[in-house]
């Protein structure tokens, strides 16, 4: 009975095994297939060096000092100037036979000499035919032909939890396969406003940036960018630049060696559900128009700051993090069509799109308050006073309120920022004097959340705090 039962446990388990290998993907014919179009990538930059004087390490004043300095010059006069080389590893794919490779730009950036090795061993020097910082896209050209090439797939028809594999070279070790599953899509990551990361777990490491991402049929739907990590290694979180994005980067730096993107020249902040509440929305989505450029697309097209812009293009906007993404991929001199939510209705506005010529940074700061305010704190635990004249002209603003002090921790204002509206049931109303201020808030019940359109430096943001006090 014993031996019938112990055999019958493991015609349980065997069976119980077969059933999970059975459910798990196989990936050898994928790499076997896949892996000759991938590449590994060595960059080397020279890094020019100064001559450098080492310290004499004993002070006049050590009992040593007598005995070592006759062995130690103290003042050697400086050495020779000495050049460095800097090595870095990374991974690409061929997309077209005549040598035409995909990869990151962090990968080439910098580098005097690029070194392309495929799989049966062969070394190519490659000439970077350009590189796009926004999206982390470059494209680089070996002389070869009759090479290999991926066969490239649609990032929009991953559904999460899909299976995804990544080849690459990982700390130098070519062609390592790695699998895993498809997270999330089109994640926005702070800084990159131009791509709509897909998000997995397949491990990625040094040395994997600018392989391929592949799906079960062996198509790319991805370029490995970057990972989530607090040691530098991988720690389960993964993004990849969506293979349609990286495409269309590389037809124009192969047309023209650069990029050409969209503008608004809008100023856009997230929708939360209270910011929805105080424009009258719905529900919280868009993207709010925190400020206007001056003689800006946006501006000759009649947006207006407190506008929330829903669709582009007929392309319906879930988080604001999406409109930069569709405005970057729409070409300059294009007329488009924002559909946008203003007190309380919807309007189309036509706007002929821009283009990004750099990255300027707004340097110039507010002139702060000399005086501060002996008054009281408001509802909302702040203390202001009206611009002065001189404050006006610097800032060339017509009217505004500068907050002195904030008492309470409840709110994300700070001293120096400038209220410029209150928002109520999609009503803007311009802020002009304290007085006007503090009986604007006597209308909200006690527990109210305020929105507030506050200028910090050069930039304009929705800031609400929650949970208004009940006494002035």
């Amino acid at each position: 009975m014993k031996r019938l039962v112990a055999l019958i446990a493991l015609w349980f388990l065997s069976a119980l095994s077969f059933a999970q290998t059975r459910g798990l993907p196989d990936f050898t014919e994928l790499a076997e297939k896949q892996g000759p179009a991938v590449v590994n990538i060595s960059t080397t930059q020279v890094i020019r060096g100064q001559a450098q004087v080492m310290p004499f390490p004993f002070d006049e004043n050590d009992p040593a000092f007598e005995f070592f300095k006759r062995f130690i010059p103290r003042n050697p006069g400086g050495g020779m100037p000495r050049d460095f080389e800097n090595k870095s590893l990374g991974s690409g794919f061929i997309i077209s036979g005549d040598g035409y490779i995909l990869t990151n730009a962090h990968v080439v950036d910098g580098a005097d000499e690029v070194t392309v090795r495929l799989t049966d061993k062969r070394e190519f020097k490659a000439k970077t035919i350009g590189a796009d910082k926004r999206t982390d896209v470059a494209l680089i050209k070996i002389e070869a032909s009759g090479l290999p090439t991926v066969r490239l797939g649609d990032p929009g028809q991953l559904k999460v939890g899909e299976w995804v594999v990544a080849i690459g070279s990982p700390f130098g070790f070519d062609n390592s396969v790695t699998a895993g599953i498809v997270s999330a899509k089109g994640r926005a990551l702070p800084q990159e406003n131009y791509v709509p990361f897909l998000q997995t777990d397949v491990a990625i490491n040094p040395g994997n940036s600018g392989g391929p991402l592949f799906n079960m049929r062996g198509e790319v739907v991805g370029v490995n960018s970057q990972i989530y990590s607090r040691s530098g290694g991988y720690m389960g979180v993964s993004f990849a630049i969506p293979i349609d994005v990286a495409m269309d980067i590389q037809n124009q730096l192969r047309a023209s060696g650069k990029v050409s993107r969209g503008r608004l020249g809008v100023v856009i902040q997230e929708v939360s559900k209270e910011l929805a509440d105080s424009l009258g929305l719905p529900k919280p989505v868009g993207a709010v128009v925190n400020s206007v450029e001056k003689g800006g697309p946006a501006d000759k097209a009649g947006l207006e700051a407190g506008d929330v812009i829903l669709k582009f293009d007929g392309k319906v906007i879930t988080n604001s993090a999406d409109l930069p993404r569709m405005v970057g991929a729409t070409r300059p001199g294009s007329r488009s069509v924002a559909q946008v939510w203003r007190k309380g209705t919807t309007r189309d506005i036509t706007v002929t799109v821009g283009e990004i010529l750099d990255e300027k940074q707004a340097s110039t700061k507010p002139q702060q308050g000399s005086k501060p305010s002996e008054q009281t704190a408001n509802r909302l635990g702040l203390v202001v006073s009206e611009l002065t004249a001189d404050q006006k002209r610097e800032l060339k603003m017509s009217s505004g309120l500068l907050i002195e002090d904030v008492r309470g921790s409840r709110s994300e204002l700070r001293p120096g920022d400038i209220i410029i509206a209150i928002i109520s049931k999609g009503a803007t109303t311009e802020v002009k004097t304290a007085e006007q201020f503090n009986k604007l808030l006597a209308h909200f019940g006690k527990g109210s959340n305020v929105t507030l359109l506050v200028r910090r430096g050069e930039m304009q943001t929705f800031v609400t705090i929650k949970g208004l006090n009940g006494g002035n």
